[in-house]
């Protein structure tokens, strides 16, 4: 009986560890996804202010 509540604890710890470890990942994703869609608008209003007549993601690259 002590063996199978000394296993319970440790997967209750490992459970909770798991737990912990998807939360922050969660916060990351969330952090990263708004840096991405910031600097998507950077790039997008740098292109517009350019002045370039075709957008920049579809001009040939200089070796071309």
């Amino acid at each position: 009986m002590q063996d199978l509540e000394e296993r319970i604890a440790h997967l209750t710890r490992q459970v909770e560890d798991l737990s912990d470890v998807v939360a922050r990942q969660a916060e990351e994703i969330t952090t990263l996804q708004r840096r991405v869609l910031r600097l998507m608008e950077r790039a997008a209003t740098a292109e517009a202010s350019g002045g370039a007549s075709i957008p920049l993601a579809d001009q040939r690259p200089p070796h071309w």
